[in-house]
């Protein structure tokens, strides 16, 4: 990403040439970001000791999978379809891990039946399967008592989260797998996303080795993802050389007192996809009040919910005029409801940008994670296209959505 002339380009293209060849609005992932995030948290770790099981809830266009998988990548499903696509995208059963929360049987078996590994985050769920599957291997998911993240709603430990077996709860697991005649071959958890430091991590890590050591079956320890990146300019991005150094400092120990050779497994999903995707929108209206400076884009909370859901913030850019004159201006999308603010910091909602004339191009920055993924059709407006680019040349990665596509499952639709 550059801007060349006042205006912004991504790989060596304008977003002005983007946009008149895929419309308006238009998701763009930029490759050269994707495989450069991934080969820097990986090179940081020592060879044959690291997993890296991509989080695909972040992103799953099978185009970035494919990426992914090249660069050495395994994957992190949370739902029956996401181990198909992922098998369905070239990875192999032994690549992928199923850690889903409150599944039916019917997806445990589906997976089972796929030779995909299974990890089940509560006591009922281990009997579910010891039930079905005696005698088998699977991993459990423990909730460590401890949280982090950005915001309450990504928080996946500590008393108040709804994932994994309580730390205090691990003898009844013991328990269970005895009494079905299972072997636990693997400890998951996860604390939450957001985290910018290798503190919480390494907290957390402590937490889940203590209680690792009670296993006697082990081949992995996965400690999860929610690395965060840094949204705002201001912030530092995290270091992900001291983060491995001192992850494979504190793992080796772990190891040594163990007793013999494990894997250790991560679940990046933000770090590697948010920086390469940008969202890029059309102005479409200016309306002034005695408050506010609205600007109006031809997207909204449908295509980005971040915003509204968490106020979480994104870094916007005047793609077609940077260096105008600056003006505090409120970005608004156009969906019909009061929240639809894509400008929104928590409660703070102005944001002082390069003024917006009606047809500029606007880019969000650091959307590839959890944007076209959480996104809808809410107000029955279609989701945009998906483009890869790379080296000056550009691709159609997922079509704009159709009027057709998005009434094709009513069943009485004429």
């Amino acid at each position: 990403m550059e801007i060349t002339d006042n205006t912004l380009y991504l790989a060596d293209i304008s977003v002005e040439r983007l946009m008149q060849e895929y419309g308006s609005p238009l998701y763009v992932y930029e490759e050269s970001v994707l495989r450069s995030q991934f080969r820097q948290l990986s090179s940081g770790f020592p060879q044959g000791l690291l997993e890296i099981h991509y989080s695909m809830k972040a992103n799953s266009n099978p185009s970035l999978l494919k990426i992914l998988l090249e660069e050495g990548s395994s994957i992190d499903a949370v739902s029956e379809f996401e181990v198909r696509l992922a098998l369905e995208s070239g990875f192999e059963p032994q690549q992928i891990i199923f850690t889903g929360n409150n599944n039916t049987l019917a997806e445990i078996e589906f997976c089972v039946e796929q030779n995909v590994a299974v990890n089940l985050g509560s006591l009922a769920l281990l009997e579910i399967y010891g039930q079905r599957y005696p005698q088998t291997t699977v991993s459990v998911r423990v909730n460590p008592g401890i949280g982090a993240g950005h915001h309450s709603h990504c928080i996946t430990g500590g008393p108040d989260s709804k994932f994994g077996i309580y730390h205090d709860q691990i003898e009844n697991a013991f328990a269970l797998a005895k009494k079905y005649k299972l072997t636990l071959n693997g400890v998951h958890s996860h604390i939450g996303t957001g985290i910018y430091s290798a503190e919480p991590m390494l907290e957390a890590m402590e937490m889940i080795l203590d209680v690792a050591e009670k296993f006697p079956d082990l081949e992995f320890v996965d400690f999860g993802g929610g690395f965060g990146i840094p949204y705002r300019p201001e912030q530092l991005a995290l270091d992900m050389n001291d983060l491995s150094q001192k992850m494979t400092g504190r793992f080796r120990k772990f190891i040594q007192k163990y007793g013999h050779d494990l894997r250790m497994k991560i679940e990046p999903g933000r770090l590697l996809i948010a920086p390469a995707g940008v969202l890029l929108a059309t102005v479409t209206n200016i309306t002034d009040t005695p408050k506010y400076s609205f600007v109006g884009i031809d997207s909204g909370f449908n295509h980005l919910v971040r915003p509204t859901m968490y106020g979480a913030y994104h870094q916007i850019l005047n793609a077609s005029r940077n260096s105008a004159a600056e003006k505090d201006v409120v970005v608004v999308g156009n969906i019909c409801e009061s929240g639809d603010i894509l400008s929104r910091s928590g409660d703070e909602i102005q944001r002082r940008l390069p003024s917006p004339v009606i047809g500029d191009r606007l880019a969000f920055l650091d959307v590839g994670a959890y944007g076209f993924s959480m996104s809808s059709q809410y107000n029955f407006r279609p989701r945009p296209a998906e483009v890869l680019v790379h080296e000056g040349r550009s691709r159609l990665i997922r079509r704009a959505e159709t009027f057709e596509d998005l009434t094709q499952c009513f069943v009485d639709f004429n």
